[in-house]
C-alpha cells in the first residue's frame, strides 16, 4: 500500500511539473529583457514616420517608417532656406536687397488663416526681414517673395528645389511650391506645371538629410531659428509680433529641459498633420530628429503631440548614445600586421590605421564593432605591394562591422572608415639584389615543383 501511495505521489508530482512547465516558460519569456531592437521599438512614438541622426556625421540612431514619402508641410521651407543661403553665398542675392510686393504675395499675405506677416501692396521689404519672417514665424507670403527673388517666379524656383534635392541625394521627394502649403490654399495661383491638389512630400530620411546639409553647409541658420520671438517691422504701423512655432525653444511652452534646442522647422497642414524637424545639443553631441504626422495616444494630432514625440527621441538619443573611439590611431590588425613587398630591400612592410575612428553609438555596444581591413586592389596585388614604398603610403582602409543587432548606417549611405597606411619606408632593391631575388625565386619554384611531383608519386 505504501509503495502504491509512493508511486501515486511520484506520479502526481510529475503531473504538477508538466502542468507548471508552460507557465514557467511563459514567465521566462515575459521576464526576459528585451533585445536591443525591441527596446528601440518601445519609444511609444505615435507618428507615421520618424528618424534620429547624429548632426555631425549623419549616423542614424533610430528610425521608424523612415523611407515612406509623407506630407512635409512647412518643413519644405528648409529647402527654400538652403537655396537662399546658397544664392547669398554666390552673390546672386544680398541681405539688404529690396523686394517689391507682387499681386501674388500681397493676396497670400492677407490670408490670416495661414501663417503670415501682412505685406503692403506697394511695399518694399529687405530679403533679411523676409527670411526672418520665414524662419521664425513660417510666414508663407514672405517665403514666396524669397522664391520670386531667387527664381524670378515661384514656378522656376520649384524647379530649382527639385534639382537641388537631386544634388543633395534626397529620394522620393516632390516639391510643388516653396512654402509647404497645400496648393489648394494658394487661391488658384499655385505654380505653373503643378496641380491644385498637389502636395509637397518626402520620407523622414530625406527630410533629415536635407536638415543635415542645411545645418552643416550653413550653420548660421541656427542663429535665426533659435530666436523665440521678434517684432516684424518694429517701430512702424505694420509691426507684428512673430512667435516661433518651435515651442521647444528655451522659455517657451514646451521647452525641452534635457538639452539646448535651437531649431529647426515645424510644419502643419491637414494633409501632412503635425510635423517637426528638431535639433538639440548636449555635452558635445548634437542630434537632428524628424517626426511626421504626430498624434497623441488617442490618435489626435496636435502641437503637443509632435513635441512629445520629439522629446522622446531626444531623451533616447542623449541617454543611450555617446561619441566613442572605436579604433585608435596606429591600430594594427591582429590577423595581418604587414604585407609582402616585391623588389624591395625588405620583404615585408608594417601597416596600421592612420587616423582614429570615432562614432556615435550606444556605449554598451562598443565591443560589438570589429575593425575590418580592406586593401586597395590597385596598389596591393595578390597580397603584395611593389617597392619603392614611402612611409604613410595609403594601401587600403578600415571599416567597422557590427557583429549583432541593427546598424542603421549613415544618412548619406557612407561607411565610417579610416585610411590604412604603411608604417615605414621600403627602398627598392638594386639590380644585384634583384638578380639574387630572381635566382632565389627560380630555384624556389623548381624545388616546390619537385616536392609536389615526389609527393604525387606517393
Amino acid at each position: 500500500m505504501a509503495e502504491v501511495l509512493e508511486v501515486k505521489s511520484a506520479w502526481n508530482k510529475a503531473l504538477v511539473r508538466w502542468l507548471l512547465l508552460p507557465v514557467l516558460m511563459v514567465s521566462m519569456v515575459v521576464t526576459q529583457p528585451l533585445s536591443t531592437d525591441a527596446a528601440e521599438e518601445s519609444l511609444d512614438l505615435f507618428v507615421d514616420g520618424a528618424i534620429l541622426i547624429d548632426a555631425d556625421t549623419g549616423k542614424i540612431l533610430y528610425e521608424k517608417n523612415a523611407d515612406t514619402a509623407l506630407g512635409i508641410a512647412s518643413m519644405t521651407k528648409m529647402m527654400t532656406e538652403y537655396l537662399l543661403f546658397e544664392a547669398i553665398e554666390n552673390g546672386q542675392v544680398t541681405w539688404d536687397q529690396q523686394y517689391s510686393v507682387t499681386e501674388y504675395t500681397y493676396k497670400i499675405s492677407q490670408d490670416r488663416s495661414l501663417s503670415n506677416v501682412p505685406l503692403r501692396q506697394d511695399g518694399s521689404y529687405s530679403i533679411k526681414e523676409l527670411y526672418e519672417a520665414m524662419a521664425i514665424y513660417s510666414a508663407n507670403a514672405a517665403t514666396i517673395a524669397i522664391a520670386e527673388t531667387i527664381g524670378g517666379t515661384e514656378s522656376e524656383f520649384v524647379n530649382m528645389m527639385n534639382k537641388k534635392a537631386k544634388e543633395l541625394g534626397l529620394v522620393d521627394y516632390k516639391f510643388v511650391n516653396s512654402t509647404g502649403l497645400s496648393n489648394a490654399d494658394l487661391q488658384g495661383m499655385h505654380p505653373q506645371g503643378t496641380e491644385e491638389k498637389d502636395e509637397n512630400v518626402m520620407p523622414a530620411k530625406s527630410v533629415a538629410k536635407l536638415a543635415f546639409h542645411l545645418m552643416n553647409d550653413y550653420p548660421q541658420v541656427l542663429e535665426t531659428t533659435s530666436i523665440p520671438s521678434k517684432i516684424f517691422r518694429e517701430g512702424t504701423t505694420d509691426a507684428i509680433k512673430m512667435d516661433n512655432w518651435n515651442f521647444m525653444l528655451p522659455e517657451l511652452v514646451y521647452a525641452y529641459k534635457g538639452a539646448k534646442v535651437d531649431g529647426l522647422k515645424t510644419g502643419t497642414t491637414d494633409f501632412a498633420g503635425h510635423c517637426f524637424t528638431g535639433t538639440a545639443e548636449k555635452d558635445g553631441l548634437r542630434v537632428i530628429s524628424v517626426v511626421m504626422k504626430a498624434v497623441d495616444s488617442e490618435g489626435v494630432g496636435s502641437y503637443k503631440a509632435r513635441f512629445d514625440a520629439t522629446a522622446a527621441l531626444f531623451n533616447y538619443g542623449f541617454a543611450q548614445f555617446a561619441k566613442e573611439e572605436i579604433v585608435p590611431a596606429g591600430y594594427e590588425f591582429k590577423e595581418q600586421k604587414d604585407i609582402n613587398v616585391i623588389k624591395g630591400k625588405e620583404d615585408k612592410v608594417g601597416i596600421a590605421v592612420k587616423e582614429p575612428i570615432e562614432m556615435v553609438i550606444k556605449s554598451s555596444e562598443k565591443e560589438l564593432y570589429t575593425p575590418k581591413l580592406v586593401l586597395d586592389e590597385k596598389k596591393v596585388k595578390d597580397g603584395s605591394v611593389e617597392a619603392a614604398i614611402k612611409k604613410d603610403e595609403v594601401v587600403g582602409h578600415v571599416e567597422l562591422v557590427k557583429s549583432e543587432g541593427t546598424d542603421y548606417g549613415y544618412i548619406n549611405g557612407t561607411k565610417k572608415s579610416s585610411e590604412v597606411v604603411t608604417t615605414e619606408a621600403v627602398e627598392r632593391a638594386n639590380w644585384f639584389s634583384l638578380g639574387l631575388q630572381a635566382i632565389g625565386h627560380f630555384f624556389g619554384n623548381i624545388w616546390s615543383g619537385a616536392t609536389d611531383f615526389v609527393g604525387g608519386l606517393f
